[in-house]
Parts: C-alpha cells; structure tokens; sequence
C-alpha cells in the first residue's frame, strides 16, 4: 500500500493559503498509481494539520510500503519532520518526497537519511516506476532508467534526467475520490455558479520571468490536455460532485488559440451550461477569443500584470507592455468578462517611487478584483539566484529569501501592500461595485474583511 501526503503548512508563514482546496498535483500520482494497481490512501495533512503523533498513529495503522510527500521551500522543515516520524513509526518503509523543492533543490532533502528517494518534475510516471521498483525488489541497476529520480548510492547523489510526459491524456482523472471533498471550499468570489472545483488542463510555461520557477518544475514546451479530455473530465466533475463552476488553475490557458477556442465550441456543444475562470497574460487574448470564452462560460480572466513600471517589466523579463495590458482589460469589458489581476512588490532593484508607479496603474486599470503581493525569493527562479548571489536580504528561513535592499525591506513592504491594498478596496466606487456583484445583505452581513478579500 502507498500513502501520499501533503505537508502540513508553516505556522505564521506568508505562503500559507487561506483557501481550502485540493492537492491536485498529488491526486494525479494517486491516481497514476491506481491504474498501475497499486492501492492508495491520500492524506491531505496541508488542510487536516495532524500532528506527528498523529502520523505516526496513521502509519502503524496502514503499514505502508511508501510513503510520499509533496513539498514545497515553505514546508521543507515540516516536510523533514514528517519524514522522521514516519521512519521512527516504520522503518521499513521508503519515504519519497517530490513538488517544488525536491525539483530543484534535491540534495538539500537527501541530507537527511529519512528520505530515501526524490522525484523531480512531473511525478505521474516516475512515482508509478519507483514505486513499482521498490516493490518488485528490482536489481538496483534499474533505477537508473526511471526519468526523474535522485537517490544516495555509495555516500554520492545520483540523479537521473527528467523526461515531460508529451501526451497528456494518458493521464487518468485525479484521484478526488481519495480526498475529503466536502471539507473543501467549493465557492469562490469570481464565479456565480456553486459548487466549483478546480482544474488544471496546460503545463509547460515558454515564457522566462525571473520571478517564477514554474518552467523548471514542468519545462519550457507548453503541452495541454485535448478539449475532449477536458470536456470529458467536466462532465465527470458535474456528475460526481456537482460541479457548476472551474476554475481553470494555470498560467497560460489561452496560450494556443486555435485550441482554446477548439475547447470552446466542444463546451458549447455538450451543453455543459458550466460558468469558469482562468488565468493567461495580457498578450494572449484577441477580440475573437474572448467572445468565444465568454459564449462558453467564461466569466473571469485572472492576469499577472506584475508592475507598473516599464523598467521593472524590463527586469523580470515580462514580456508584456502597459498599453497591451490595458488593451487586454479593454476587450475583456467589452465582451463582458469580469477582471482579476495581481502585482507583486519589493523586486531587487525596485524604488518605492517606482511601487507608486504600480498602484497608480493598478487604479487605472480599475479591476473587478486586485491583489498586491509581497515579492520573497524562492529557489528555482533567476531572481533567488540574484539575491543569495548579491546577499540581498535580511533573513532566510529555510531556503526563502526576504529581500532586503537600500530601498525596502520586508516589513516595510507589508506597510506599503497594506495601504495599497486598503485604499483601493475600501474606494466607495469599489465598495459599490461589490454590492451590486454579491448583493447588498451578503456584503453587510460580511462585513469589512470580506470587502477586501473580494476586491
């Protein structure tokens, strides 16, 4: 038997997500390991926040072979933790450990003679492989043919290379039936329709901002699920959990037009009557596609808009203008599909002058919905690797860096997220504006912290 874990989150941490919802990259491993044959429990201890008692309790109970656990730089001390209170309960048992970190940093997790293996990158394949290794009792030569693996061998780290899986509708569906579904939120602000779920239908990002480490995790070529596999993966959510809303997670939904709209027509076809959102940049919308989102159920489009400043664009290889940006909001307004977007603060070698440059545009651009984020540098991205480089902090916990320049520092970024973020939600045209959205009673009823969680 198989236990797959998340870790549970990092107390008083910015990376900790008030959102309940599922895993679902490590529902794609139960679920790859299942239609292998393999029998798996999920235990989604990011949401539950059992102790390591617990844990231990849990593993006598089941008695697994492997366990695995997604981690991320935010949760590598838990996730450690974890994986001593698993051997301490079991020793047999082979602690596997994959997501962000591992990825990137996979010795920093081998240090620790708990863990026995890691996967890097997509785990769908290389965790059925392993897992099929550790358990057949292979030669230990066979290893070294699963794509994306690192383990210790004779006090060294071997990795193997990482290999993207090009077609992605082998993959069954994510193993929800294995998670606690109804403890999950099922509204969200962006959608009328409830329950919603989320989907992920795009991997592989091309694009390189410094900021993001998405492209190492899943490579630079863009791959996609086909429309039919998505529209059939909906019917199944509609059928099984009732879903009336998706949320399409990932950032480059529209990155291939003729297939988008492909999508489109298929969804209008089934008569699917679904309302979604989902995320894309600026410079990956047209008139025409937008009309086609939005007949099919597109009610919100989340944009990265990032900064206001075109020299901070320039320095986290964005990619896009301002004027394509407010071209983009235009056409959404115009085909009438509601507007979210985010913008970070505190990029090395930004000025405060340059972060009121930023809010200023995000008042101009005048979003349905606005989040201004605190910029901490994480490994995998070009910018982390310029800040330890340049020691431009002031601490590090674990491995994230809060950058620290003649500029700023973190605290006094909270300051500046904590007016930019009040004085535009609280603006009584917005305050308005969420009225006639949710409704008078729900936005009273709610009171103030719902207003700025909504705008």
């Amino acid at each position: 038997m198989i236990l797959l874990m998340t870790t549970a989150p990092p107390e008083k941490s910015p990376w900790s997500v008030p959102m309940r919802l599922p895993p679902l990259g490590l529902s794609y491993v139960a679920a790859a390991l299942e239609k292998a044959g393999f029998k798996v429990e999920m235990l989604d201890n990011y949401m539950l926040k059992k102790s390591t008692d617990d844990i231990k309790q849990m593993i006598k109970k089941l008695n697994p072979e492997i366990v695995g656990i997604t981690c991320s730089s935010a949760s590598y001390p838990r996730c450690v933790e974890t994986a001593k209170a698993i051997k301490e309960a079991l020793p047999s048992c082979k602690v596997v450990v994959g997501g962000w970190h591992p990825s990137y940093m996979p010795n920093s997790m081998l240090q620790h003679s708990e863990i026995d293996y890691i996967i890097m990158g997509e785990g769908e394949r290389a965790m059925t492989e392993l897992a099929t290794y550790i358990t057949k009792g292979e030669d230990e030569k066979a290893i070294v043919q699963i794509a994306g693996v690192a383990y210790r061998h004779e006090g060294k780290t071997v990795k193997t290379a990482q290999k993207f899986i090009i077609d992605l509708d082998v993959l069954p569906f994510p193993a929800r039936h294995l998670l606690p579904m109804h403890l999950y939120e099922r509204e969200i602000p962006y959608l009328r329709a409830k329950p919603f779920d989320t989907m992920n239908i795009v991997r592989g990002c091309p694009f390189n901002c410094v900021y993001c480490e998405t492209r190492r995790l899943w490579g630079q070529t863009c791959r996609a699920f086909s429309p039919r596999r998505v529209v059939d993966e909906i019917k199944h959510l509609a059928t099984n959990y009732g879903t009336k809303g998706i949320y399409f997670v990932g950032d480059n939904f529209t990155i291939k037009k003729k297939r988008t709209i492909e999508l489109c027509e298929l969804i209008k076809k089934s008569k699917l009557n679904v309302e979604w959102v989902c995320d894309t940049r600026a410079d990956m919308v047209s008139r025409d596609l937008l009309k086609s989102m939005k007949e099919a159920g597109c009610q919100t489009i989340w944009f990265g808009v990032e900064s206001g400043s075109p020299r901070i664009l320039e320095k986290i290889n964005k990619g896009i203008t301002n004027e394509q940006t407010i071209q983009a909001f235009k056409l959404c307004r115009e085909e009438g599909i509601q507007i979210a977007c985010s913008f970070i603060l505190g990029i090395p070698g930004e000025t405060v002058k340059d972060m009121e440059v930023t809010y200023k545009f995000a008042k101009k651009l005048d979003p349905d919905w606005c989040q201004f984020n605190i910029f901490i540098a994480v490994p995998g991205s070009g910018l982390y690797d310029e800040v330890m480089q340049k020691g431009l902090h002031d601490r590090v916990e674990g491995f994230l860096a809060y950058v620290k320049t003649e500029d700023f520092n973190y605290e006094s970024l909270l300051e500046i997220q904590k007016r930019y973020q009040s004085d535009l939600d609280l603006s009584p045209k917005r305050i308005l504006r969420k009225i006639r959205r949710e409704g008078f009673w729900t936005v009273l009823k709610k009171g103030p912290r719902y207003l700025r969680r909504l705008a």
